[in-house]
């Protein structure tokens, strides 16, 4: 991956995050429905995208501006 500046970090940790979002709307809606077996799957990748975008924000706050 090519070297990114810190507005760009910023803009995948944001996608990130909406994906995470979507993920954990997803795993809810499965918990209350009948999909259950698949809201633990959804969450866990709701995580997993949490921790990118997390990722993401740290090194764009080690970057300069």
């Amino acid at each position: 991956m090519p070297d990114l500046n810190r507005a760009q970090r910023l803009s995948m940790a944001e996608a990130a995050v909406s994906r995470a979002a979507t993920l954990a709307r997803d795993a809810e809606q499965a918990a209350r429905g009948d999909a259950r077996a698949l809201a633990v799957p959804l969450s866990a990748a709701g995580s997993l995208w949490a921790d990118i975008a997390s990722a993401h924000a740290d090194i764009a706050a080690a970057l300069e501006d």
